[in-house]
């Protein structure tokens, strides 16, 4: 996405949520405009993508675009449909949880077309076998099948879907769809019976005419002009350019083969869609006041009891007559022809809608799982959009009261992404207003008070209800509700644009004025009982199945329409709000549906009734840019020296650093757990401006490095040529050394004789070669020569030359030494002198002696300095010459206790290593002498007097032993005093007491005080 930011100055930003003025409606409307104009009809706002209307093919669906969107990151190309749909197919599979598509908008806009193109592409990015293409075909089968039966042209759209619909595609553990499962909401019926001028009935109607092969038709005494149907004639538009009906035709009838409908259920469908226009051109005559069929239509009579397989008589009866019971008694009452109408149109409307109801269950038998399965979920839900117009009636306040929920979902859910995603990041989530039209979905569905129940309750009212006395009771009821105004309650200005007989309430989009006239018919959704009979004992296989008599057995009215679209509806929330959800917004550009045509009016007028605005504040109220880390380091390292080429560490380390480089505010950005949060668009921008700088700087040296290649190719031709030159110059120089090699013979020829007269006295014959020797051995001499004092090697002289060999030899290792002392530091001299010390003390005589070799003699053990506490207890002017830590054996009890060892050119110290303090100190000069022990433990003596207070002997354990009593014996000059002992040890005690000290060999070491009282020294008896 950001690849496309150099360019929003010509074809706007691809993500709403970087305009800078994101508050002003105008700026969202011409960055739309600036996209449309480009053809880029896809925009997000944040993770919902916007969808413009083109009204042309584009080259943006292909199978590369298809392959191109598979497991890409959701900002990584230009925002698509595609993008939404692999977003929610790898969130589901990845992270096993159900997805829901959301796609609105108002008629025209595309939804169908989006829902379309997601099933396509979720049908190309998961796995393939025979079983899924056998599922995948059916998913996609069943869309033209319910777009025939349930999509009709409107004055906007010549494919209009005029049902809701909400589909589940299910996935297996690999993410290969299995099944799937489809709901249907709010068919508009009332299209069946009545059209606008201008508009079509539903395609099947057209298509079965067009495409039924003649055979069929005689069946249905069908005849192939629409106009010839008072239920397709009264739109006066039967034929569109755009659509056609013949081929449509074909397409239904494999798509039913497909989802395995029977030829039996094929042709009931058939029959009831050909019986509805029969229904539609039965007319009535009155007689005094009742309805009789009139004679020309008797024969449509027969011709829709034989669709059906009912009787035609009680078909003819009910159509004209109505049961009513009253104290259990039953009347027949005539109709007049006002009622008759009435009940041939609600005939039609019911058994149409209840064939949609059944052909939606059969598909979903279809798409049925059969195995239980692990199944992960995508719903697919392409529904109405909030609908405005001149004369607003019952389906647009159903439809309105729906976009109220989804608005109110949307928002909700908005928020809570956002809260979950700064918690999941790290960051704190700071309050958003925003509008919540709750209040308007409580004035609607409220129980008791909202307006469903309200026109229930008048739809069971004794007495004559009317639409009148429906709005009266509003008035009286929610009147007080600041959504709600009537002609009486509004003021003098209001009541200009508001007639007696319609209220208005103002939704979340907009205000809309609904006119009460039909709305309690619609709601009733009234079928006599007569005609629930007489189709209760058809045959059809569908109709059989759709008008069940036990249906008539039940006492208790059914649902109104209101309250079952209500319960519905809230049912679709439910499910809506356990998926995580991604968003499709669809806008038209244009009523004329003409490509390359931008209304601003009519794009301004959706952009708000599909709380864009509002959905674009949520969203900004936060940061307005936010990518992984590694995304953003991916893009931008070439602007940091520290991340660029090539940046090792981790990539939030990366984003830290470029922030701190290209100078961010704190209170631009927030650095996530996993991504970077940019407030201001402008932030983002001056970054991108940056790069686009940095890639020029590039580019130049990409054209240094192509220019050096070109040299280098440049060298190799001349390099080429030089070879040329060299090979005939190698030929003169064969040519020369031909003739040096014939000298070479005479001078082998000279060497051979004076090999052979060697031992001769010199001679002509042999100096030469008595030469060469000399020579060759001064230069053995020279390329042999001993790298060290210590290395007595010296190559084998000749006979004639062993005494030039023993002199050289000795300048050379006096040539050596004389360096060596040269480079020999002072320190590196003292230590070989004690290494020379503690060679004639132990060499020979202690078995760890050999061990003490490899490591080099050093004046400090200690990891840390010493205390303070130590350095103060220490005589003034003494300066530590060797300290180590040492383990001290008490007298009494020999109990080990961790000390630190410091000796001085006058005393031994012993010091508490935890707290300091000192615990033992040996004057130099009543030191009486040092021992150890001749095998490889680590334990000596210092003796000093039970005098003046002192302790006696000091008995320790360091594992740098010799080296320690080394150092000592150098300070105190008492090197002399140093005693090998090789079985016991007496040691003085405070007291004048004495102690013994047994030195043995064991399996392992160890220190330990026997019951004796004496301390046992075990040691392997072997060089460790």
């Amino acid at each position: 996405m950001e690849s496309a930011l150099t360019a929003r100055d010509r074809v706007g930003v691809q993500d709403f949520v970087l305009l800078e003025n994101y508050t002003s409606e105008n700026a969202f409307i011409e960055n739309l405009r600036k996209r449309f104009s480009e053809k880029l009809i896809y925009t997000y706002i944040g993770s919902v993508l916007v969808s413009v209307n083109p009204y042309r093919p584009l080259n943006i669906y292909t199978p590369y675009h298809q392959e191109k969107y598979q497991g890409v990151n959701f900002y990584e190309m230009p925002p698509h449909v595609y993008a939404i749909s692999d977003n929610a197919y790898r969130s589901m599979r990845n992270e096993y949880r159900d997805q829901c598509i959301l796609i609105s908008g108002e008629s025209g806009s595309g939804k169908t077309e989006a829902s379309k193109y997601i099933l396509q592409y979720l049908s190309i990015c998961s796995s393939n076998n025979e079983k899924v293409e056998y599922i995948k075909s059916r998913l996609l089968q069943s869309n033209p099948v319910l777009e025939a039966f349930g999509n009709a042209k409107t004055h906007r759209n010549d494919n209009s879907s005029r049902f809701g619909k909400y589909m589940d595609i299910q996935f297996d553990y690999r993410g290969a769809p299995i099944g799937g499962h489809i709901l249907n909401y709010l068919l508009e019926k009332s299209r069946v019976v009545h059209q606008a001028q201008g508009e079509r009935n539903f395609h099947i109607f057209y298509q079965l005419l067009e495409g039924a092969d003649d055979e069929l038709m005689s069946r249905m005494r069908l005849k192939r002009n629409p106009d010839n149907y008072h239920y397709l004639a009264q739109g006066k538009c039967a034929k569109v350019s755009s659509i056609n009906d013949k081929n449509d035709f074909l397409t239904i009838k494999k798509a039913l083969k497909v989802l395995s409908f029977s030829d039996e259920q094929v042709t009931a469908l058939f029959y009831i869609v050909a019986s509805v226009l029969h229904l539609g051109n039965i007319n009535f005559t009155d007689s005094g006041g009742r309805a009789n069929i009139a004679k020309e239509s008797m024969a449509d009579v027969q011709t829709v009891a034989a669709l059906l397989d009912c009787e035609a008589a009680q078909l003819e009866k009910a159509l004209t007559h109505r049961t009513i019971e009253a104290n259990r008694e039953k009347m027949c009452s005539p109709l007049n022809v006002d009622q008759a109408v009435y009940a041939r149109d609600a005939l039609a409307k019911a058994v149409y809608g209840r064939m949609f109801d059944w052909l939606v269950h059969t598909i979903n038998e279809s798409l049925s799982v059969q195995n239980q399965v692990r199944r992960s979920l995508i719903g697919l839900l392409d529904i109405y959009g909030f609908e405005i117009f001149q004369k607003n009636s019952f389906e647009q306040f159903c439809i309105n009261y729906c976009n109220e929920k989804l608005q109110q979902l949307f928002i909700e859910l908005t928020l809570k992404q956002e809260q979950e995603e700064y918690r999941a990041e790290g960051i704190a989530w700071e309050p958003v207003e925003y509008f919540n039209n709750k209040i308007i979905c409580d004035l609607v569905e409220e129980r008791h008070k909202g307006i469903i129940d309200i026109m229930d309750e008048e739809c069971l009212r004794p007495g004559d209800p009317t639409d009148q006395t429906f709005l009266k009771k509003l008035e009286e009821t929610v009147g007080e509700h600041p959504h709600f105004i009537t002609h009486a309650l509004g003021d003098s200005k209001l009541r200009k644009t508001i007639q007696y007989d319609e209220f208005r309430m103002i939704h979340y989009a907009g205000d809309v004025t609904y006119g009460v006239e039909g709305f309690l018919d619609k709601n009733n959704d009234l079928l006599f009982r007569d005609l629930k009979e007489t189709m209760s004992e058809a045959s059809n296989t569908v109709i059989k199945n759709t008008f069940l008599k036990s249906e008539l057995t039940k006492l208790k009215r059914p649902e109104t329409v209101g309250t079952q679209f209500r319960s519905s509806l809230n049912k679709l929330m439910e499910i809506l709000m356990s998926k995580e959800p991604s968003y499709v917004r669809c806008i038209k550009p244009n009523d004329t549906k003409q490509p390359d045509r931008f209304e601003e009016t009519l794009v301004r007028h959706q952009v708000k009734y599909l709380g864009l605005m509002e959905n674009l504040r949520v969203r900004r109220a936060g940061f307005a840019y936010r990518r992984t880390h590694d995304v953003f380091v991916k893009r931008y390292k070439s602007l940091c020296p520290d991340t660029w080429p090539h940046y090792r560490g981790s990539a939030k380390d990366g984003v830290q650093t470029l922030c701190q480089y290209l100078q961010y505010k704190e209170d631009e950005y927030r650095v996530g757990k996993t991504k970077i949060f940019i407030r201001f668009p402008k932030t983002l921008f001056a970054t991108e401006d940056a790069f686009q700088l940095r890639k020029h700087e590039l580019a130049a040296l990409m054209q240094a490095t192509w220019r050096g290649f070109r040299q280098w190719k440049l060298f190799h031709r001349m390099r080429n040529a030089v070879t040329t030159i060299s090979s005939q110059w190698k030929r003169v120089q064969a040519q020369r050394l031909k003739e040096k090699r014939k000298k070479a013979v005479d001078v082998v020829r000279k060497f051979i004789i004076g090999f052979i007269n060697r031992g001769k006295p010199r001679c002509p014959e042999n100096a030469n070669f008595l030469d060469y020797v000399r020579i060759s051995y001064l230069h053995r001499c020279r390329d042999k020569l001993p790298k060290n004092v210590l290395d007595k090697s010296w190559p084998t002289p000749p006979a004639a030359l062993t005494e030039t060999a023993e002199l050289l030899q000795r300048l050379n290792m006096q040539n050596m030494t004389r360096r060596y002392v040269k480079r020999t530091t002072p320190e590196k001299k003292r230590a070989m002198e004690e290494k020379v010390v503690a060679s004639e003390l132990f060499r020979d005589k202690k078995e760890s002696y050999e061990d003490s070799l490899k490591r080099p003699f050093t004046d400090k053990r200690l990891t840390e300095p010493m205390k303070p506490k130590m350095m103060a207890m220490i005589e003034g002017g003494e300066k530590v010459a060797y300290s180590c830590h040492v383990t001290k054996y008490d007298r009494h009890g020999y109990h080990a206790r961790e000390r630190v060892l410091a000796i001085t050119s006058k005393s031994s110290y012993l010091f508490d290593s935890k707290d300091g303090k000192l615990k033992q100190k040996i004057g130099h000069d009543i030191l009486t002498g040092i021992s150890i022990s001749n095998l490889s433990d680590d334990l000596f003596v210092l003796h000093a007097p039970v005098e003046n207070k002192e302790k006696g002997d000091m008995i320790v354990r360091s594992e740098y032993s010799i080296e320690a009593v080394t150092k000592i014996a150098i300070l105190s000059g008492k090197k002399s005093e140093v005693r090998i002992v090789t079985k016991n040890l007496a040691h003085e005690m405070a007291g004048g007491k004495q102690g013994q000290i047994e030195f043995i060999v064991g399996p392992e070491p160890s220190i330990t005080k026997a019951k004796s009282g004496n301390l046992i020294v075990v040691s392997t008896g072997r060089s460790r």
